[in-house]
Formats: C-alpha cells, structure tokens, sequence
C-alpha cells in the first residue's frame, strides 16, 4: 500500500486571487511558495505544514457562494462541506479567533467534539473553513474511537484498510513504461520543449 505522508494540496477556485493571498497568507500567515500562470489563468499555493498545501486556481467570472452552516445536510448534486486546519496548541485557536474578528470575519464559538476543539469560519471566497486541535489524551489516529450509535456493517469492520475488497493489480506498470506527461505550468520550471 502507499505511504501517504499528507494533502499533498486541496485545490479550490476563486474570482479574485489578491483577496485570497491578504486572507491566507496576510491574515492567517500561511506562506504563498507556488504560482504559476498564464493569460486568463492562475493558480497559486499555499504552504500549511511541511507536507501540505492549500491551492487556489483564479478564473474570471468565479464568484463567492452563499454561505452554508458546517455539516449541515444538503439536497442534491454536492461535493465539498469544508476543510479543517489542525493547529498546534489550543491558545492557536484563539489567536486565529481574535485575528479573524479583528479582520471583520464571522467566527463560531469554540466548539468540543470530544476529541478536537474547533472554530469554523469562511475564507472570502464563501469556503467554509475549520481550525482544529486535538483534545489532549484524545489522539483517534493512534487509538481509532467508533461512537456511531448506528455504525454500518462496513465500518464495524474496523479501521484497519481492507485492500483484498478490490481487485489486485496484475500487471503493475513495468519502470520502462513509466512516462510524465508535461503539464500546465512545467515549462515555468522546466523551460519550453524543443
């Protein structure tokens, strides 16, 4: 199986990127370290650990969406409810809180779930946006906690992948056949193909 080692990025869209670098770089101190662009076109990242990022693509035309409460079920064709940072300390918690409302954004309580201490907040671009710290003592990565009152037959699995669900790979590709294929914004790191 593949070591994952973090969100390599999340990906998101906005209509006004300079808003969008005041707001995640400015205000909330997260490095702009990537960008690449092109007439009509940009898209920018962010640094949130050393193993993840936050990237935004700008497109004419994008505009904010309407702002929808954190977990609250929806009807219909939907993808994305909202992402949540985990910060080192709980006094980071309240440093963003401060730092949002002195800035002018609305900001929830300080909410216990048990086993991380959360805010929630949107970005300027309406994306619904989470700061979180785990619980002291209350690590679910190291010591997975099932509290589901009416848990699946599926997850009563356990939390441990089940690879053999799927169908193994008969012929993994050989190094030989391995190709990268150029994409947007290679020929700003890597210089034009002759």
């Amino acid at each position: 199986m593949a070591t994952f080692i973090g969100v390599n990025h999340l990906a998101m869209a906005t209509g006004d990127m300079d808003r969008t670098i005041r707001f995640w770089r400015d205000l909330l101190g997260m490095r702009l370290v990537a960008g690449l662009g092109q007439k009509g076109y940009r898209h920018y990242f962010f640094q949130i650990s050393e193993y993840d990022l936050l990237a935004f693509f700008e497109w004419p035309g994008v505009e904010p969406v309407a702002p929808k409460e954190h977990g609250r079920p929806v009807l219909g064709p939907f993808i994305f409810d909202h992402v949540s940072f985990g910060v080192d300390k709980e006094d980071d918690l309240w440093e963003l809180k401060d730092r949002l409302e002195a800035a002018g954004f609305d900001v929830s309580d300080m909410i216990d779930h048990g086993f991380i201490h959360s805010i929630y907040a949107y970005d300027p671009n309406g994306i619904p946006i989470e700061f979180s710290h785990n619980v002291e003592g209350v690590d679910v990565r190291r010591t997975p906690q099932m509290r589901d009152r009416q848990p699946s037959r599926v997850t009563l699995e356990g939390a441990e992948p089940r690879p053999e669900m799927w169908p193994k790979v008969e012929r993994p590709t050989p190094r030989s056949e391995r190709i990268v294929y150029p994409g947007a914004g290679s020929e700003l790191f890597h210089g034009k193909k002759k």
